[in-house]
């Protein structure tokens, strides 16, 4: 069973670490959550006062 196992991983070397990218973009979507947590009010006023001034 292990032989099998390992021929067909060994199958495709381009199938990549679909574990690996799930827990990345996990961990950026948390690290955007946590920084717009902390910083939603001056971003809003930064926002706000760029959309001012266009006006």
């Amino acid at each position: 069973m292990t032989a099998r196992f390992l021929r067909l991983r060994t199958r495709d070397p381009e199938r990549g670490d679909v574990p690996g990218w799930v827990l990345i973009t996990l961990m950026s979507a948390m690290l955007v959550v946590a920084l717009l947590a902390v910083a939603q009010g001056r971003l809003v006023e930064l926002f706000n006062r760029a959309m001012d001034s266009l006006l």
